[in-house]
């Protein structure tokens, strides 16, 4: 009882206020921007030289409202949309109209699950690895010249890595595709003919998410073995005569950790947004490029349903690992 009074309780109850705080947020945001997509449908009918008399420009637009779950003053829009949250329904895309924005959202998920939960796990172990031993041999030559290697990377924007990226194996070495999540006209399939296509266009959106994100763990993880390495407990055990590579992983490399499961947990909450200017400049088929498409064209539901789920994935992986930290650190169960 103890423990669900003093720990569980107060982190759902952090959860959900999150929660309610980030979609309300991404509720009123878009309908504060001067898009409105009614008006975009009716110009994009009228400037393709097709006549309509105020009134029928009138009654269309009253149908367009109605159609999109648009009638209404703002804050009716608002409780009738927690309605629909709460079943999980975001009404259909505007701009796609009638699909349902949750069958866009299926549709681009899997490619943006596949390339950013392969890309943190693998920039995750790596950088934090290189990071603890660079950060225990600090005074070795190739952890100087990791060290400086990552200097150089961690400043270094997504998109202009992208970009080197995409000019250097795409244009003037064109080892891979520039554009797209497989060739066009290949037939989906579980098969070695499409798994080997998608895994060649995927590469340099994933070498530009992996080789950045080593960097940058490798960095932080740098920086909290050098504080580490100074503790008693670690100079004892270098005085008990331990093996330094025993000490490196048991000692230091496994307390550095901690922290970092946390920058693990959420990145892989990021997950429902999208890797954003990734997509983007590769045309990869994702969320992020979802969302940037939903942005252009004001389509509020799929903007609120891309957004509503990375506030809740979010949200979700700090419970979660505010739930399980426990099990790594010894000194929150003693508390």
């Amino acid at each position: 009882m103890l423990f669900i009074k003093r720990y569980l309780l107060p982190r759902i109850v952090q959860f959900l206020v999150v929660v309610f705080v980030g979609i309300t947020i991404v509720f009123f945001v878009p309908r504060l921007t001067p898009v409105d997509p009614v008006q975009q449908v009716i110009s994009q009918i009228t400037s393709q030289g097709a006549f309509m008399d105020p009134a029928a420009v009138d009654a269309l637009r009253q149908s367009l409202t109605e159609l999109y779950g648009l009638e209404g003053g703002m804050f009716q829009q608002y409780f009738a949309f927690w309605g629909r949250l709460i079943k999980g329904d975001f009404g259909p895309s505007l701009f796609q109209f009638p699909t349902p924005v949750m069958d866009l959202i299926m549709i681009s998920l899997p490619w943006t699950a596949g390339l950013l939960i392969t890309t943190t796990i693998i920039s995750w172990i790596i950088g934090n690895i290189l990071g603890g031993l660079a950060g225990y041999f600090k005074n070795k030559a190739w952890a100087k010249t990791l060290d400086n290697i990552s200097m150089v990377l961690r400043p270094i924007p997504y998109y202009i890595f992208s970009l080197l990226l995409l000019i250097l194996f795409a244009y003037l070495i064109p080892i891979f595709p520039s554009a797209g999540g497989y060739s066009v006209g290949r037939r989906i399939g579980f098969n070695w003919a499409f798994i080997s296509d998608l895994l060649i266009h995927s590469f340099l959106p994933a070498m530009s998410l992996v080789i950045l994100g080593i960097a940058a763990n490798f960095m932080t993880m740098k920086l909290i073995v050098s504080n580490i390495v100074a503790e008693d407990y670690v100079m004892y055990a270098k005085a008990g005569g331990l093996k330094e590579s025993t000490i490196a992983f048991k000692y230091v490399i496994k307390n550095g950790l901690l922290p970092q499961i946390t920058g693990l947990a959420l990145s892989l909450g990021q997950i429902f947004g999208g890797a954003l200017i990734t997509e983007i400049v590769f045309s990869y088929p994702g969320l992020g490029t979802l969302l940037y498409g939903a942005i252009n064209s004001g389509d509020y539901n799929l903007i609120m349903g891309v957004t509503s789920l990375s506030v809740i994935g979010i949200a979700g992986a700090t419970l979660l690992v505010d739930l399980i930290y426990p099990l790594f650190d010894p000194r929150i169960r003693y508390r």
